[in-house]
């Protein structure tokens, strides 16, 4: 089974160890922002980089952009994967992507298998939003999530689809996670739609697309 480290500098990360910890054997491991503003200072204590050098996959909540670059270049080489999940500014991005194993996602809603194969065993639980829908009559009877975004969001918005008409249900749960409440608009700066968006829209295709699927069974 892999072995998730999810490590933060500030408010984010919670829920992804509390979804994650449900499917994966899952570490939650907090830094503390470097008080200095010169990076050759920044240091993260050797306790958290052992416990993060024996993970598969580590999913980075860091808002500090020194602090993550070091983690970044300390740990890239230990790990399958590291999966930025705040991140701000292109040039930035494209710095620490020029390691083959890091990959900064627009939205941790949007992650999808790739050619890896611990990559794709991590992004077969969580991900791009994934649904099946059983109905009676035109009412929503279960929602069985199959992938749900690292945050937990989605087997929320299953939970209150349930009951639900059908006729509309992907706009409802696109507005529904919204009411989670999804963070993804404070993890980085997003200039033509608002990342908060985008998860709604990812979970309104992912109803869509249940819909279908369950009109084909019917």
């Amino acid at each position: 089974m892999l072995k998730i480290g999810v490590v933060t500098d500030g408010p984010y990360g919670d829920r992804a160890f509390d979804t994650i910890s449900k499917e994966f054997e899952c570490d939650f491991i907090e830094l503390e922002q470097p008080e200095s503003m010169f990076m050759e200072d920044v240091e993260i204590a050797e306790e958290a980089l052992e416990s993060l050098k024996s993970t598969d996959i580590i999913i980075s909540y860091i808002l500090h952009p020194d602090l993550l670059l070091e983690l970044v270049e300390q740990l890239h080489d230990h790990v399958e994967w590291i999966i930025v999940g705040a991140w701000k500014g292109e040039g930035f991005k494209n710095q620490i992507e020029e390691y083959d194993n890091v990959i900064c996602p627009e939205n941790m809603c949007d992650l999808e298998e790739s050619g890896d194969e611990v990559f794709n065993e991590f992004v077969s639980k969580f991900g791009k939003p994934i649904v099946e829908i059983e109905t009676v009559g035109n009412k929503v009877s279960k929602v069985h999530v199959l992938r749900s975004s690292p945050c937990g969001s989605t087997f929320f918005v299953a939970e209150e689809m349930v009951g639900e008409d059908v006729n509309n249900l992907p706009i409802k749960a696109g507005l529904k996670v919204q009411h989670y409440p999804c963070r993804a608009s404070k993890m980085r700066l997003f200039v033509d739609e608002c990342k908060k968006e985008l998860a709604a829209n990812f979970h309104r295709d992912a109803f869509e697309d249940a819909i279908e699927m369950d009109k084909l069974k019917n």
